[in-house]
């Protein structure tokens, strides 16, 4: 049985954000759905159990990024609205009592009414991890993409730096735009793609103003073809003017794909993620993403 501290009611309406980690493998993404196995789903169940049935109105969340299936988070962030009052770490402790291992709450803080998850961060970043080798790593399963290389072959990273340097600044994006993405305009802004090898270990580093349905899957599928050799790295020019996502590489796979880090205004005090203990080295995310180990959020 879970003890819990009586809870505070206020007449007066509190958001609070909280920051999220996920091993998004046996989950159906993020948003919502009838069958109940997505993230969202099970935060919004646990937050019901532990406020015990207090509200009037069922619990909402709204996530920075709707993360697909078998997409992973390292700092994830969500707000909702409630009137019971718990101090920030009552319902960092409370909240996880009621979640499943694979779902983490990492911090709670009450935020002004007119932060939103969404719509107040002005950038997101994404790491992939690719693995590319002759076999398998049984014990990386669901952590990171795969792709089977011969022994004697190896990727054409410079090639792929080369490829997504393109992919910098203001463009439209169709090329790498799912057919069921939502975004009312395929115009982004990427400014950072870093690629770091560690022998058959790649991670791809993006940071962006906001990505479309299945886009950092999509480049990163695209640069996979311009590494083994298939295209070359102008290709990316061509890809970007044409516009039409038939001409790229088809989606890679959901496994080495986590969401990162969200960048929000420092008027909110959003806290920064932590980035140890996964399997990315923590190392190559902080020099990545420097704002998140610093906390700084400009």
């Amino acid at each position: 049985m879970i003890f819990q501290a009586p809870h505070t009611i206020s007449n007066e309406l509190k958001r609070i954000a909280i920051g999220i980690q996920y091993d998004g493998s046996s989950f159906s993404g993020w948003q919502s759905q009838v069958t109940h196995r997505t993230v969202q789903d099970h935060i919004e169940s646990a937050i019901t159990h532990f406020i015990g049935g207090f509200e009037e109105k069922t619990i909402r969340l709204t996530a920075a990024g709707r993360t697909d299936s078998g997409v992973h988070a390292l700092g994830q962030v969500a707000h909702f609205d409630t009137v019971v009052e718990r101090p920030d770490w009552s319902w960092v402790r409370g909240l996880n009592n009621f979640l499943p291992s694979s779902i983490s709450i990492q911090w709670a803080k009450q935020v002004p009414i007119e932060f939103d998850a969404r719509f107040s961060a002005f950038e997101r970043s994404y790491v992939y991890f690719l693995l590319t080798s002759p076999v398998k790593i049984s014990l990386l399963h669901q952590k990171a993409g795969y792709h089977m290389l011969p022994p004697t072959q190896t990727l054409k990273i410079e090639e792929m730096r080369k490829a997504s340097q393109y992919l910098i600044g203001e463009h439209d994006f169709s090329c790498f735009r799912s057919s069921e993405c939502q975004s009312k305009t395929p115009i982004k802004t990427i400014y950072q793609i870093d690629i770091v090898e560690e022998g058959p270990k790649v991670f791809l580093f993006l940071r962006a103003n906001a990505f479309l349905h299945h886009m950092v899957r999509n480049i990163v599928g695209s640069l996979l073809h311009v590494g083994i050799g298939k295209q070359t790295a102008e290709w990316f020019s061509e890809l970007l003017l044409k516009k039409d996502r038939a001409f790229a590489a088809p989606t890679f796979s959901a496994d080495g794909l986590y969401l990162a880090h969200v960048g929000y205004p420092s008027q909110y005090g959003i806290p920064a993620p932590s980035f140890e203990h996964c399997a990315i080295p923590s190392a190559y995310l902080y020099q990545a993403f420097p704002l998140a180990k610093q906390g700084v959020e400009i």
